[in-house]
């Protein structure tokens, strides 16, 4: 594995506890998910939370818009491993059953939970009961005086918002908040962040709300998370896409790894491809990256589709796939060709070189 040359510094924050889960207090950065289910659909909710903890999600949030679902939460919480997010708009009354029924962590919108007298009944529960909240300010839902007074959402009147309900929830006492300053637009989100960093200590809850698409969501989540992980903010992360959630957990994934956040697991290089190429190597590096997204070792694995710059890659990973037509060849670190194999027996050989290797590598610790 490379050397990593550089760390990035990073914000000092207080550490807030989401089950069992450190967030900020220089924890590592978590990754979160949703899941888009209806939550009142038990068995449909936990199947898709399973799929979702073997990805690799660290939190789990689900939405609980009705007494339907609240109803059902504790039998949710039952089955999951990792920490469950409740995520309550409108409505306080459910907030306070979310609690009861054991969710680790409150999601809230100040701006659209009734009012302060409301929301301190909210945080009155969540200290009662030592339980989380993330406070989310969203630039689609900010108070209309703060609307009025900049004229539209700006970072200035988003941080506002978070500034002007975080004071107001520390009266009470507590302060095991959690706080987001999201936005669909990339550099407002950027700048509503970096902005927020220098008024408070709160770990942050960093993601582009609305982000779309599974391309477009992945290309404005690296831009907007990158740049602000960039600046050493952010605890935890979860990267919004309209699709399966099994793909934000992926991306986040590898959005942390390529920031260096996180140095475990596999690193894969692979080739864009060109017209020496004639493997389908799309589908090689979609298989092995299936096969070893939740492995934990740090390990850099090349897939290269030629021999111009496959062998020079294949020798500075820890294990490499050279390819050419209709064949190809496993290679060491260092660069030894460890065996020549037919195209359809590569991809089964790398996995089992790379499970090889891993198995190496924990053993050495």
């Amino acid at each position: 594995m490379a050397e990593m040359f550089y760390e990035i510094p990073r914000r000092k924050t207080r550490a807030v506890m989401v089950g069992k889960v450190q967030v900020g207090g220089g924890a590592p950065v978590s990754i979160q998910s949703m899941t888009n289910t209806h939550t009142y659909d038990v068995q449909e909710t936990i199947d898709q939370i399973k799929r979702l903890e073997d990805a690799g999600c660290e939190i789990i949030r689900v939405t609980v818009e009705s007494q339907q679902s609240l109803k059902v939460l504790d039998k949710i919480k039952a089955k999951m491993t990792v920490p469950l997010v409740a995520d309550i708009h409108f409505a306080y009354q459910i907030a306070l059953g979310a609690v009861d029924a054991g969710a680790d962590k409150i999601r809230i919108n100040p701006g659209n939970i009734g009012g302060m007298d409301r929301l301190a009944q909210v945080v009155e529960k969540c200290k009662k009961h030592n339980v989380a909240m993330r406070v989310g300010v969203n630039s689609g839902s900010l108070e209309k005086d703060i609307l009025e007074k900049h004229g539209h959402p700006t970072p200035e009147a988003i941080v506002e918002s978070a500034m002007r309900h975080i004071k107001f929830i520390e009266t009470f006492d507590y302060h095991q908040m959690i706080i987001s300053v999201k936005s669909s637009h990339v550099p407002t989100m950027i700048r509503s962040y970096r902005l927020l960093a220098e008024q408070c200590d709160y770990p942050f809850h960093v993601g582009v709300t609305e982000a779309g698409t599974k391309m477009q969501g992945t290309t404005k989540s690296a831009a907007g998370i990158g740049a602000v992980l960039a600046d050493g903010i952010g605890d935890t992360i979860r990267v919004s896409l309209t699709a399966d959630p099994v793909e934000e957990v992926k991306v986040a994934t590898h959005l942390l790894r390529s920031m260096g956040y996180r140095k475990e697991g596999v690193d894969i290089v692979a080739c864009p491809t060109c017209g020496r190429c004639h493997v389908d190597l799309e589908k090689m590096v979609d298989q092995v990256e299936t096969a070893t997204l939740t492995m934990k070792t740090p390990m850099r694995v090349a897939i290269m589709g030629c021999v111009v710059n496959g062998l020079g890659e294949g020798a500075e990973a820890d294990v490499g796939l050279c390819s050419e037509k209709g064949h190809g060849v496993i290679i060491e670190k260092g660069g030894k060709i460890k065996r020549r194999l037919k195209e359809e027996d590569l991809v089964p050989n790398l996995i089992e070189e790379i499970k090889k290797r891993q198995k190496e590598m924990t053993e050495k610790k």
